[in-house]
């Protein structure tokens, strides 16, 4: 293994936590309350899968807007039984659930304790947020008879009318939260509707009519909007849902037919048309056009597609008609398996999110009782009266929503990965975010990542008569450098010749006879067996070999007559794409490969990385990424997926390129890159350092409020309506903070 340090390079070691040498095949992981845990965070995390019976049935559900309301349609579904095990999560707004009873029946529960349950029969149900406005003229209405009994209050109205207008009021406004308290106390769970109703009926326990209507008002408004700005949220990945057509012009002989996607079957024949989406993913069988492909890839430039190249779903062709051979059915095609793998990643809590909900587990009751003993405790030993104590005690059990705090990660955590999918990467679990913005090495396989990982002749010192021989052997061979050189001779107007006795030499050439003389093409250790002197080649051979050049030999088994030198060639976006990641303060980028040191020191030199390693077998790949973490750095390792899964595995994050054209990259990375270049990587470790900005602002606004609360209780300066318009409001400014992250425009380093 070879290591060059290249000069004026830069090192920067961050605090950060050296990973265990420990076997890279040997490395477990795990998923533990719907979060990913792992033995060590260099190991990577297995998006948990929810295994489901025969029965298992997935239902979206309107209207939480808090991770208490999933712990109650939970705890409330649980005790139902014929379900036999059930996940709800807040996040995704979906439950999972086996059950042996109707799905009208599971129904029916959900909307008994105050939400609105849809069944999902299939990847491409569309989901339809309700357009009902039921709750929201209830609300209006609820409004209307809290300004009335205020106004009453001042004209000669008698008391008991306003009494009867505000107790309506909060009746209206308070009903739903209220049936949704008696399910969550039903099932165990102490949420904010329990916290609300308990302080609406203490309220008006003391006569302090105008209080509690007005608490219910605002409580209730506040969940409205909370609720439609969740949605908005949720619905971000669901609308790629539309990309695809759901119908397909499908040739049958001489005619086309219209056809719904879900029966079309692999081999058939589609049209599409100019302008038209493309409904299925495949291969071009006639036809020229250029190819949208910003839905799958985040690519802005369209892509020219000719015969046999493949196109996906959802994708616009844009010019020409087009016929395409369909090679996957719809529900495995690139576009169905990014909404799936980003819906299960958008149910995974990311480890602040899971931190955050103990914590809001154990603050909840704890305020719930301190809120009990400032009722009954200073009045019995003497301490004010009782109506001033039990006022400061329903204060507190406002305060004890934790609503901001427990929104404060999941909004943010959807919003990323929502928006990271729109531009054409997967990020499979908020774990990976998270750790995603704390990399601060970045290591690269080289060929199929930096380079094309197509070689192409850079040099050929031969003559027409000698290039003409080198085409005839070399079409014998399936090898990627022969098939460069044939494809060198195509393009220089080159005939083959008529060759035979063709023989492989393994490791070393090729040999043939052509009219009746016994030609070679091979690497200079096929010709030093056949005791061929370079002579005059030998300087140019080491020159071009210094230059990182593969050098193939043209002779016979007594002289050389030419040389050419192939080469893989430097990704057009990898000198853009490694600048920018410098720029954003990932200033150790470096390139690990099997190639010589001549190879590895001029691509070095040509895409700007500021260390590399030569060399390199796979597990001398998994030593180097032990190496980096044992100097203080977190490693993510870019690769092709595949031979890299090793390393891949080993580093702190393993990012996979091409996943749009390989089903293995989309399953054994932690981050797809959904192209096949490096343009998106900088804006998902700039999209994971704001995400994780976002949810510390959040985190700390939240606490910054409730504390400010309890502190204007006692002196006397909070109020009922002030305290519940206090954690609606910071919960809306923390959802809207978070919904920044949806945005598609470029993140500014905050």
């Amino acid at each position: 293994m070879t290591l060059k340090e290249i000069p004026n390079s830069e090192s920067a070691c961050e605090d950060s936590c050296c990973s265990d040498k420990i076997d890279p095949l040997q490395v477990e992981s795990k998923c533990e309350d719907s979060f990913c845990i792992t033995n060590n965070e260099s190991a990577n995390p297995e998006p948990i899968q929810i295994q489901m019976g025969q029965a298992g049935k997935t239902y979206h559900i309107e209207g939480m807007d808090c991770s208490s309301c999933a712990l109650t349609i939970e705890n409330h579904l649980k005790k139902i039984p014929s379900v036999k095990s059930v996940s709800v999560n807040f996040s995704s707004g979906k439950a999972h659930v086996e059950h042996e009873n109707d799905v009208e029946e599971i129904i029916k529960e959900v909307s008994k304790a105050g939400y609105k349950a849809t069944l999902i029969s299939g990847r491409r149900t569309k989901i339809e947020v309700s357009k009902d406005t039921s709750n929201q003229n209830l609300i209006i209405f609820s409004g209307v008879l809290l300004l009335a009994a205020y106004a009453g209050s001042f004209t000669t109205m008698p008391a008991f009318m306003v009494t009867i207008l505000y107790a309506l009021s909060a009746f209206v406004g308070g009903y739903k939260p209220a049936r949704s308290a008696f399910y969550a106390i039903k099932s165990g769970s102490l949420d904010m509707n329990v916290l609300m109703t308990a302080a609406v009926i203490g309220a008006a326990a003391i006569g302090e009519w105008l209080e509690g209507a007005t608490v219910v008002w605002l409580f209730a408004l506040g969940n409205l909007l909370q609720t439609k700005s969740i949605e908005k949220t949720r619905s971000s990945i669901r609308n790629l849902m539309d990309l695809a057509p759901p119908e397909a012009w499908l040739k049958n002989g001489t005619n086309i037919v219209r056809k719904p996607v879900e029966d079309v079957m692999i081999g058939e024949i589609i049209i599409v048309k100019p302008g038209e989406r493309i409904p299925l993913d495949g291969k071009i069988t006639q036809g020229v056009s250029s190819v949208n492909q910003a839905p799958i890839t985040g690519e802005s430039i369209p892509v020219d597609k000719h015969l046999g190249d493949t196109v996906f779903a959802g994708t616009i062709n844009e010019q020409g008609s087009l016929e395409i051979k369909v090679t996957k059915l719809v529900v495995d095609t690139a576009i169905s398996k990014i909404i799936h793998l980003v819906e299960e990643a958008q149910e995974q809590k990311a480890p602040t999110q899971t931190f955050v909900d103990k914590f809001a587990r154990v603050y909840t009751p704890i305020v719930f009782g301190l809120a009990l003993v400032v009722m009954l405790l200073p009045p019995l030993l003497g301490f004010g009266t009782w109506g001033d104590w039990f006022y400061k005690g329903l204060e507190l059990l406002v305060v004890a929503c934790p609503c901001a705090l427990v929104i404060s990660t999941p909004v943010a955590i959807v919003s990323a990965i929502g928006n990271a999918a729109k531009n054409g990467v997967l990020i499979k679990c908020g774990a990976f975010l998270e750790i995603a913005g704390k990399i601060n090495v970045i290591a690269f396989d080289k060929t199929g990542t930096l380079t094309e990982g197509k070689p192409k002749v850079s040099h050929a010192i031969a003559p027409k008569e000698v290039l003409a021989i080198v085409r005839t052997l070399e079409e014998y061979s399936t090898h990627p450098i022969a098939k460069s050189i044939v494809q060198y001779t195509i393009e220089n107007g080159i005939e083959s010749l008529h060759g035979e006795n063709f023989r492989n030499i393994v490791g070393k050439g090729i040999q043939a006879t052509i009219e009746g003389i016994e030609y070679f093409a091979g690497n200079p250790k096929l010709f030093a067996d056949l005791n061929v002197p370079l002579n005059n080649f030998e300087q140019q051979i080491e020159s071009l070999q210094r230059e990182g050049n593969t050098i193939v030999i043209v002779g016979r088994n007594n002289e050389i007559m030419g040389i050419i030198a192939v080469a893989d060639t430097v990704r057009k976006t990898t000198v853009k794409a490694l600048e920018s990641l410098k720029q954003i303060g990932i200033n150790q980028v470096i390139m690990l490969t099997g190639d010589n040191e001549g190879t590895a020191k001029k691509v070095a030199s040509e895409t700007g990385v500021t260390r590399y390693f030569a060399e390199l077998l796979p597990e001398d790949k998994v030593k180097t990424i032990l190496q980096l973490q044992s100097e203080g750095f977190r490693v993510a390792m870019v690769g092709d997926g595949i031979n890299d899964a090793p390393a891949l595995a080993m580093a702190n994050l393993g990012i996979a390129m091409g996943g749009a054209g390989t089903d293995t990259a989309m399953e054994t990375a932690d981050i797809v890159l959904m192209a096949d270049n490096l343009e998106k990587l900088p804006h998902t470790i700039k999209l994971s350092r704001t995400a994780l900005k976002i949810i510390k602002q959040n985190i700390w606004f939240s606490l910054s409020i409730k504390l400010l609360a309890l502190a204007l209780i006692f002196p006397n300066l909070l109020t009922l309506w002030i305290a519940v318009l206090s954690d609606t409001g910071a919960a809306l400014i923390v959802i809207l903070n978070s919904m920044r992250l949806l945005s598609k425009s470029r993140l500014d380093e905050e």
